[in-house]
């Protein structure tokens, strides 16, 4: 029997309004009265939207479905060491990771809806250095395979290409005129796209999440392929000491 097709109405209009108001009154007294808008019209609806994308998931990625209330990021921020005081994030996020990889451990997929932008990534940011040293070793050999990946049409069409700014120098171990030079002297491994915040309140979205996700796929299951063996290699020491 065939599932059903998964479907998301988009963000309903007081999602837009309590995030435009958040930016200006990013303040706990407001915040505790206007919290059952924030979990009804912004929350809920992300919720449903990453319940919706597990389903899309399942034909492209089904090694990322996350449970809804996992992948979605919470409004609170971490002030501890920030010298930006306010109490609560300006946006709703989401993220996808592998399965068989820890938070933070490998590439993933992220959204991000804030009032005035809508953001997509996928890949991997600010990898740690032994999570770097992996990524770059893997990179070294099947740069090709890197290569074709990054520039199908449809990856550049939705995706865009690789962010950040590289290093000046070619990293330490390599060589100067190395093959993959321009590939490892990336510090992170991501795309990352913007698209109409627009689209955020309309039937439209699932259907341009999904399609974005599904071309970025073959990257980030490119990207965890060592890390899954780091990740496990690591297990197994653990579990022999």
């Amino acid at each position: 029997m065939a599932r059903s097709k998964a479907s998301f109405p988009g963000f309903p209009k007081e999602a837009l309004t309590f995030l435009r108001a958040i930016e200006k009154n990013n303040n706990r007294d407001w915040f505790e009265k206007k919290k059952p808008v924030y979990e009804e019209s912004v929350k809920g609806p992300m919720l449903e939207l990453v319940d919706a994308l597990n389903q899309e998931m399942l034909d492209f990625a089904p090694d990322y479905i996350t449970e809804p209330k996992k992948s979605v990021f919470r409004i609170y921020r971490d002030i501890r060491f920030s010298k930006n005081k306010t109490p609560y994030k300006n946006n709703i996020a989401a993220g996808f990771k592998r399965q068989s990889l820890g938070k933070n451990e490998g590439a993933s997929f992220y959204l991000h809806l804030e009032a005035k932008q809508l953001f997509l990534g996928a890949g991997i940011y600010t990898p740690m250095p032994e999570t770097l040293k992996a990524l770059r070793k893997h990179i070294a050999v099947n740069h090709e395979e890197m290569r074709g990946i990054l520039g199908v049409k449809q990856v550049q069409k939705l995706m865009g290409g690789l962010q950040g700014q590289p290093m000046t120098r070619v990293p330490k171990g390599y060589l100067p005129g190395d093959p993959a030079e321009d590939l490892l002297k990336h510090k992170m491994y991501v795309l990352w796209v913007e698209a109409e915040p627009e689209i955020a309140y309309t039937p439209k979205l699932l259907g341009d999440l999904s399609a974005r996700f599904r071309a970025a796929t073959p990257l980030v299951e490119f990207l965890n392929r060592p890390l899954m063996t780091v990740a496990q290699k690591s297990k197994n020491s653990q579990f022999f000491l």
